[in-house]
């Protein structure tokens, strides 16, 4: 067999270094598993592998590793609420069975063939800056799944007894014994995302607002870092038209977040203030929190609320709400990069 040579990979503790293992049933998988679990990871000596099976991050994301694009929209994973694959993803129904679709596509730029793997998938509250693991909870997924050699394979995992109140982050993760993730993973989900292809992030949420009847989400910011942070909060109308419409986004920070906020100076624009802790939208084109202090390991709540006024117009928009924070300890404040965040698709009836 002529080896496909791809990019150095770090280390990482269960695998078999310097081998080329090709898994052939669900069996080997496991057993390989378990038995290299036990292999200490030898600094500085890297593997290679045979395949390369993607997750895009985004609408045109070709496998490349790594990038610097947003990661926290992507299409290839998809909530449904029959085994029927929907045109388009939803919202998970509390309490019931949902299914959740993957696309898995082969082959990447760093390798070719068919490869049989695992593919799991977790949840988070929905926000930025969630950490790697602790802020993810495991749904399941397929342990021994075959895919193509070429073109997309589709894979349905079964979400059941979908917990309240329904709106989540997912994460997907491909690995197998020949494409192990290419970069160590850290406590950063936005980075082990941008550095590896083999995961993939989704934060959408749909909205439906009706007169008199207003949605309200949770949005979580968050700190997986060691040390405190000043970490931004920015509001985007991608259409520009929601408050055309007579749509209204009001962010309620909560005591612990306003008081954080003000220790981090108090700054905003494009909102004005209509309570204690509340705000109101007045201005998508700068609405933005400045300077939020957040502890280390830390993803405190808000609550964002979406409503209509006496004259609401049908229709459908997108608002995308963005934690903007520094990427690494030991960055400067200064350095604020997207960490994560939520598309809402909107639709007034």
């Amino acid at each position: 067999m002529t080896r496909i040579q791809r990019r150095p990979r770090r280390t990482r503790p269960g695998r078999i270094f310097g081998l080329t293992v090709t898994a052939v049933t669900a069996l080997v998988v496991s057993l390989l598993s378990t038995a290299s679990s036990a292999v200490a990871a030898a600094p500085g000596f890297g593997t290679t592998a045979d395949t390369d099976v993607y997750i895009r991050d985004y609408v045109g994301d070709a496998g490349a590793e790594p990038h610097s694009n947003a990661v926290w929209t992507s299409p290839d994973i998809k909530v449904c609420p029959t085994t029927v694959e929907c045109s388009e993803s939803q919202n998970p129904e509390v309490g019931s069975i949902n299914y959740i679709f993957v696309k898995l596509h082969n082959p990447g730029p760093y390798g070719s063939g068919a490869d049989i793997g695992n593919l799991d998938i977790y949840r988070s509250s929905p926000g930025g800056g969630t950490g790697w693991s602790a802020d993810w909870t495991s749904i399941g997924g397929i342990l021994g799944l075959s895919v193509a050699a070429s073109g997309v394979t589709t894979a349905m995992i079964p979400w059941p007894d979908v917990p309240g109140p329904g709106h989540f982050c997912l994460l997907a993760r491909w690995e197998s014994a020949d494409d192990p993730m290419s970069y160590a993973e850290g406590p950063n989900t936005v980075l082990n995302t941008q550095q590896n292809n083999n995961i993939a992030w989704r934060n959408v949420d749909s909205v439906d607002l009706f007169a008199g009847r207003a949605a309200e989400r949770p949005y979580a910011l968050g700190n997986p870092g060691r040390t405190q942070i000043a970490t931004d909060l920015a509001f985007t109308d991608v259409r520009n038209g929601f408050l055309a419409a007579g749509g209204r986004l009001s962010v309620d920070l909560g005591p612990d977040l306003y008081n954080r906020w003000r220790e981090g100076g108090g700054r905003a624009t494009g909102v004005k203030q209509i309570g204690t802790y509340r705000f109101e939208i007045s201005d998508f084109r700068q609405a933005r929190f400045y300077g939020i202090l957040l502890s280390p390991r830390t993803r405190p709540e808000l609550k964002l609320q979406f409503s209509l006024g006496a004259e609401g117009r049908k229709g459908t928009h997108v608002v995308r709400v963005n934690q903007f924070a520094p990427l690494d300890d030991g960055q400067s404040g200064k350095a604020l990069t997207d960490v994560g965040g939520v598309e809402y698709k909107i639709t007034i009836h």
